[in-house]
C-alpha cells in the first residue's frame, strides 16, 4: 500500500516527560508546544492530568493556547482519569488498557471481556463529552492476535476514532507490523495508531511500515525521548519518510527541526548526538576521498537527504590523510590558487604525509596550499 496521508502525534510532552532526565516546567512546556505547531505537527499529546496537580494545571493551559495542532492527553481507561482529561478541554483523549498475558496477569487482573466492557464506559463518556477519543491495548505485540482483534473490533464498533498499537517494550519487528496492521485494516473502519519503542532499535522501522500497512497516526518525540531508550523520533521518523518521498514531509517546517531538537536537548540535559538522523553534528560531513570527488560532481552520489531543505549545508572534510586531489583543488580553487595535475599530486601527498600524525586545521591546510604557490 503506498503512503499518501498520515498524521504525526508529537509525544515530547507526555512520552518524553518519562525521559529519565526530563522535568519540564511549565513555561519549557509551553515553549515546546508552540514550536511543534509551528512545525506543523497534527497532535500533540500531553502528559495525564491526573499524574500530578501542576500536570492539570499544564494540560488546561496547553489546551487553551489556541495552537492549529490538536491538542491530546493519555489516560488509563478509567472514568475518574477521562473526566480529568475532558475537564482541561482537550481535544481527544487517549486511552490504553494492557491486553497483554504480563499486564492481565501483574498489573489489572482483568479478562479481555472486563477490558471491553470497562472500556465502554469510558469511551462512551469520552464521545459523549465532543473528545476525540482513541482506545490503545498497551504491550499489544505480547498479545494473542485473537484478543486484539475482539478487543478491536468491540471498540471500533463504539465508535473509537483510532485504536492504538504499543509497542511497549520495543520488540516488534517491521514483519509483525506489517501483518497485523494489514489485518486490522480489514476489521475496523477506525485510525490506526503506532506507538513504537526503540529498545531493539526498529522503532523507525516499525513506524515506517505501519504507514505502508495502512496505519494513520504515528507517535514520535523530539530526539526519540521517552521511557528507557524512547519511542521514534521525530527527525528519524521524517528522514525516512523524506528519503522515501519528500513530498511526504513538506506539509512540515524542516527547517525548524534543528531548533526544535536543540531546545530539547537544552532542556534535558543531553547533547544532540553526533549521528543523529538529519541534525547531527557528521550528517553531511564527507571525508574519504572518493565520496567527496562525488559529491562535489553530484551530492546525490552518497547523499539521500538534502541538507538544504532542512537549513543545513553539508562539510567536505579534506585536511586529512584519507584526502584526495580533487577535494584539495576545490579548496586552492577556493583560495584562488591554481596548480597543475602533476603540482597537485605532490601537494596532496604532502597534505597525505604531513597528515599522518594528525588531521591539519583549515588554516594550516590553507597555509600550505600558499606556500606551494610561493615556492
Amino acid at each position: 500500500m503506498s503512503i499518501k496521508e498520515f498524521n504525526i502525534i508529537d509525544s515530547t510532552l507526555r512520552e518524553g516527560e518519562q525521559f529519565a532526565k526530563a522535568h519540564y516546567t511549565t513555561q519549557q512546556k509551553i515553549q515546546i508546544a508552540q514550536a511543534l505547531d509551528e512545525f506543523g505537527v497534527e497532535y500533540i499529546e500531553l502528559t495525564s492530568p491526573v499524574a500530578s496537580p501542576q500536570s492539570f494545571e499544564d494540560c488546561k493551559t496547553i489546551a487553551n493556547l489556541g495552537l492549529k495542532t490538536k491538542i491530546l492527553t493519555h489516560t488509563r481507561c478509567h472514568m475518574q482519569d477521562a473526566r480529568q482529561a475532558v475537564a482541561t478541554g482537550v481535544v481527544g483523549v487517549d486511552i490504553l488498557f494492557g491486553t497483554s498475558s504480563y499486564l492481565r496477569q501483574f498489573s489489572h487482573g482483568k479478562n479481555i471481556d472486563q477490558i471491553i466492557e470497562s472500556a465502554r464506559e469510558v469511551i462512551e463518556f469520552i464521545k459523549g463529552s465532543g473528545c476525540e477519543v482513541r482506545f490503545s491495548s498497551e504491550d499489544t505485540f505480547r498479545s494473542e492476535e485473537a484478543d486484539l482483534l475482539r478487543v478491536y473490533q468491540a471498540v471500533d464498533a463504539m465508535g473509537v476514532d483510532r485504536v492504538g498499537l504499543a509497542d511497549t517494550v520495543g520488540v516488534a519487528t517491521p514483519r509483525q507490523l506489517y501483518t497485523l496492521v494489514s489485518e486490522l485494516r480489514r476489521h475496523i473502519k477506525a485510525g490506526i495508531e503506532f506507538h513504537g519503542h526503540n529498545d531493539s532499535g526498529c522503532a523507525i522501522a516499525n513506524s515506517f511500515t505501519a504507514l505502508e500497512a495502512g496505519a494513520t497516526h504515528i507517535d514520535t518525540s523530539i530526539l526519540g525521548i521517552g521511557e528507557r531508550n524512547g519511542i521514534t523520533p521525530l527527525g528519524g521518523f521524517i528522514a525516512r519518510l523524506y528519503s522515501y518521498n519528500k513530498d511526504l514531509v513538506k506539509k512540515y517546517k524542516l527547517d525548524m527541526l534543528y531548533d526544535l531538537e536543540k531546545m530539547v536537548a537544552d532542556v534535558v540535559g543531553i547533547d544532540i548526538p553526533f549521528n543523529n538522523y538529519i541534525t547531527g553534528e557528521t550528517s553531511f560531513t564527507h571525508k574519504a576521498g572518493m565520496h567527496t570527488k562525488a559529491v562535489m560532481l553530484n551530492p546525490g552520489a552518497y547523499e539521500i537527504i538534502d541538507p538544504q531543505d532542512f537549513g543545513l549545508q553539508r562539510t567536505i572534510s579534506i585536511a586529512h590523510r584519507l584526502t584526495g586531489k580533487n577535494a584539495i583543488q576545490n579548496r586552492a580553487r577556493e583560495l584562488g590558487l591554481h596548480f597543475g595535475d602533476s603540482q597537485l599530486r605532490e601537494i596532496t601527498d604532502e597534505i597525505k604525509r604531513l597528515a599522518d600524525a594528525g588531521p591539519l586545521s583549515t588554516g594550516q591546510l590553507d597555509e600550505l596550499l600558499r606556500s606551494w604557490v610561493v615556492a
